[in-house]
């Protein structure tokens, strides 16, 4: 059978980043990888942070959005239908960063995927930055994600203190005992070691975590949460106005909860944007395609387009 593994996280919470280590440790075990991208949205750059990796034994493939929640979901299973007899020994899916797990376990339990695939890791990716302010739906996606994962795997470590794992330890206990799920986390169950030491052991640590099969009360906010992403497209923007720009938008609460941005331009070549309220980068790629992504919880189109100009796309996360 097919191994497949599900890689969660909030938005920004180093989802690609992880996945490009791994999918490298994979590699070099022997597997035949496929990601698969399961993206509410018809656009998604990331697949161009992974083109680099992409052989024989490796490729990217995408659920797309522009439909509504059953046909992506339709969509979802059929790609993993066609994936099943092209002989990946591996298979990650990579979901947006609202996410229900149970849309995972649910579709691989249907024939035939359920005769094709089992389950391998449940991995949950976390960015201390989810500290700061969490709505009500917020926690509640959280809760959902840790419930099920093998293993939690903490972000950018190396940015706070090493007491922040307490705190964080105690807002997933919090958020899991208010969807009235049994299971709780201590300190010492999240991984919080930096990233850039991870060894081969720690990723054979992360292929064999497995998942946990955990109950919780259900609430139906996903599919109007208010997380939405803006689109802008083929604007030429010089990075010195990307760079502006952004951090007057997240300095604009008229803009709403902008929680990142990202994107691609070229200026001596192509270059990735991706910046936070704490964090901005640039960085240089092979290639890339000129758009900026704006992510966030009520957006103001109109603000965010007197930055931008007009979006080519919005759709919800």
């Amino acid at each position: 059978m097919i191994k497949i593994d599900l890689i969660t996280g909030f938005l920004g919470s180093g989802k690609t980043t992880f996945i490009r280590s791994y999918i490298r440790h994979l590699l070099e075990q022997g597997e035949n990888v496929c990601l698969l991208e399961n993206d509410y949205g018809a656009v998604n750059v990331d697949t161009m942070l992974l083109s680099d990796l992409i052989s024989d034994r490796f490729e990217v493939e995408m659920v797309a959005g522009g439909c509504d929640w059953d046909c992506h979901l339709r969509r979802f299973k059929s790609k993993l239908i066609s994936m099943g007899m092209l002989g990946y020994t591996r298979v990650i899916v990579e979901p947006s960063g609202i996410y229900d797990p149970d849309e995972f376990f649910d579709t691989l339990r249907e024939d035939p995927l359920d005769r094709w695939y089992e389950i391998g890791s449940v991995l949950c990716m976390v960015d201390p930055s989810i500290l700061q302010k969490l709505s009500d739906e917020d926690r509640y996606v959280l809760a959902t994600e840790a419930s099920c994962a093998g293993k939690l795997i903490v972000s950018k470590m190396q940015q706070y203190p090493a007491e922040i794992v307490d705190n964080l330890t105690d807002l997933l206990n919090n958020c899991l005992e208010e969807i009235q799920c049994s299971r709780r986390f201590k300190p010492e169950m999240l991984c919080t070691k930096n990233w850039e030491d991870f060894t081969a052991e720690d990723f054979e640590d992360f292929k064999n975590a497995g998942y946990k099969n955990a109950s919780y009360e259900k609430r139906q906010i996903m599919e109007e949460n208010g997380y939405r992403s803006l689109y802008f497209m083929e604007k030429g923007f010089t990075q010195k106005e990307l760079e502006e720009k952004t951090r007057a938008m997240f300095n604009d609460p008229s803009c709403g909860n902008i929680i990142r941005i990202k994107g691609f331009f070229e200026e001596d070549g192509w270059k990735q944007l991706n910046a936070t309220q704490k964090e901005y980068k640039i960085e240089p790629l092979p290639k890339g395609q000129d758009i900026v992504i704006v992510i966030g919880r009520d957006l103001s189109t109109e603000k965010i387009a007197g930055y931008l100009g007009t979006p080519a796309e919005i759709h919800v996360d």
